[in-house]
Order: structure tokens, then C-alpha cells, then sequence
């Protein structure tokens, strides 16, 4: 049967995402396995790992709101705007002062330009590999959303902040922008995540020597309440209809669902018991598939226990 569900993996300073994943797939023994958010190699913390058939769920995951601690080093600037690259500014210390009054303006909805030296792709090809190759990278300005940043302590040239943002946001770019605002330049000297949604990085797990530790966490109404999301309950008829596509309305008509949703647009999950049967999405009015988590041709009777996730 195939290995399906959730891992909070407490990556370490060092690793790349990437190699953490493939310390995964051995345990596991599929290469059925994504992370929802990478973490770069010089940050710690937190990271959301899907298997198997919860992979299709990326997309809930991967938008989910974060936490931050990180460490500025005031100063100097470097060209990845992390300690990995080299310097190419320098520049006075700014105040205390200085650098609260300039949270202030970073506190909020925001334009961000991302750093020229990530994975996002410019004509089909990474910004890292072509700012890498030496070509001029332009990133363009993109809306994210700071909710709450803090500074959490002061010992210059080092600063630490609490940052709780949008998903998107680089916080390398965060750390630019703060400096240049508070006059002087930085990079960000240390992360770590410390929460995706409603994960923490108190309930994550550490790779180690003995890859059998891995365990997966199915992707259960506990989980699906992490990311916000209300949920249906059905019964094994109404998943038959479901699972061959039919019309939502008269499936779902007068079931409640577990909360209260602040949209009139939303996206809810379907349980047949235990089991996540499916992603739905209200929109103008009117319910629409989003992911549909049963085997083809499925048959149920009302004493199965299939498994649909």
C-alpha cells in the first residue's frame, strides 16, 4: 500500500531542502515526497513534507501563512543577502531607533522585490542560476503581507525579529529593505521557521542516522483544520457520488459544515469517516471539484473502511 500523508520535519542549519527530502525517500522507500515551502540551506526550522497521494494537496499547503525568527547582521550587504554569499555593500550601524521606526513600515501589505538570487523563474530559468552566470536579474515587485514583525533583541551589529507573514514572502528581502530604510545595509545572518499555519516547529521531527524514525501523519480533520480549512461529513452513497462526479448541490444540501467560513469563496474538505475524501471549492454561489482523492472506479457499501487518504 502506498505510504500517504504528512511529515513536520525540523530541518537543520546546512542541509538543503532538497537533501532532506531525499533522506525522506529512503525511509520511506517512494519517491513520492514534496516539501510545501523551502527553507534555504543556511536556515533551520520547520518544514511541511507531503507523500504518496497527499502530494495533490500541495496546493493548501504551500499558501499557508509562516513564522520567523531570524538574525540581522547590520553593516554589510551581501550579493545573496544571506552569510553563503559575498559582500557587496557596507555601510554605518544604524540605531535601535532607527530600525524600530523603519519596522513600522514594513508592518503591513507591502511591495517586495524577491532577491535576485532565488528559485523563482525568469523565462524559464531560475533567477540563482542566471544572477549566478553573471547576468543582471530583474525582480519585479510583488504584494505580500507582513501581520505582525517585532524586534526581539538589539546587540549591534546583530538584531533579531519576529516576522509572522503571507506565504511568499523572502525575508532576506525583508531584511534589505528594513536596513536601506533605516540607512544602512544587512543580510540576514540566521532563520529558522517555527510555524506553517497551525504547524509548529515543536511538533517536528529530526532526520538522523536511523532513516525508520520517519513517521507520517495522516492528513486528518485535525490537519485539515490547520490550514483553516471547514470540513463536510458524508456517508458512503454520498461518496460514491462523489467519487464518480456528480453535482455537489444536492450531495451536500443542508449538511453543516464544522465552521464558519469568513468568505463567501472558499475551499472545504470532504471526510467519509475518518478518511479525506476530497477538496471542494464554493465559488459565485456554486460548488465546484478541486482535488478528488478516491481510486477509479471505486464501489462502497456502508460497512466499508476504505482508506480514501
Amino acid at each position: 500500500m502506498e505510504k500517504s500523508g504528512l511529515i513536520l520535519l525540523n530541518k537543520k542549519a546546512g542541509v538543503t531542502s532538497f537533501k532532506a527530502l531525499g533522506d525522506i525517500k529512503r525511509s520511506l522507500s517512494t519517491g513520492k515526497v514534496g516539501h510545501t515551502g523551502t527553507l534555504d540551506k543556511f536556515a533551520s526550522g520547520l518544514l511541511v513534507v507531503l507523500a504518496g497521494r497527499a502530494l495533490r494537496l500541495s496546493t493548501w499547503f504551500s499558501h499557508c501563512d509562516k513564522q520567523y525568527i531570524g538574525r540581522i547582521c547590520f553593516g554589510i550587504e551581501t550579493n545573496t543577502l544571506d552569510p553563503e554569499g559575498e559582500k557587496i555593500a557596507e555601510a554605518p550601524l544604524p540605531s535601535r531607533e532607527k530600525v524600530e521606526s523603519a519596522l513600522v513600515k514594513f508592518t503591513g501589505r507591502i511591495m517586495q522585490s524577491p532577491p535576485a538570487y532565488s528559485a523563482i523563474h525568469i523565462n524559464g530559468e531560475r533567477a540563482s542560476s542566471l544572477a549566478r552566470s553573471g547576468k543582471t536579474v530583474e525582480m519585479k515587485e510583488r504584494p505580500v503581507s507582513i501581520y505582525r514583525l517585532d524586534l526581539r533583541s538589539w546587540q549591534p551589529p546583530f538584531a533579531e525579529i519576529f516576522v509572522h507573514c503571507s506565504s511568499g514572502t523572502y525575508i532576506r528581502s525583508l531584511v534589505r529593505d528594513i536596513a536601506l530604510a533605516a540607512g544602512s545595509r544587512a543580510y540576514l545572518y540566521a532563520l529558522t521557521r517555527t510555524q506553517v499555519a497551525d504547524f509548529k516547529l515543536e511538533d517536528a521531527q529530526c532526520i538522523t542516522t536511523n532513516y525508520e524514525e520517519i513517521s507520517l501523519k495522516p492528513i486528518d480533520k485535525t490537519v485539515i483544520g490547520s490550514l483553516g480549512l471547514p470540513w463536510f461529513e458524508i456517508s458512503p452513497s454520498e461518496a460514491e457520488k462523489i467519487a464518480c462526479g456528480k453535482p455537489l448541490e444536492p450531495i451536500l444540501d443542508g449538511k453543516p459544515l464544522s465552521s464558519t467560513p469568513s468568505a463567501p469563496d472558499f475551499n472545504a474538505a470532504v471526510f467519509l469517516k475518518e478518511s479525506l475524501s476530497a477538496i471542494i471549492e464554493k465559488s459565485a454561489g456554486k460548488w465546484k471539484y478541486s482535488c478528488v482523492l478516491f481510486s477509479d472506479n471505486l464501489k462502497l457499501s456502508e460497512n466499508s473502511d476504505y482508506k480514501c487518504l
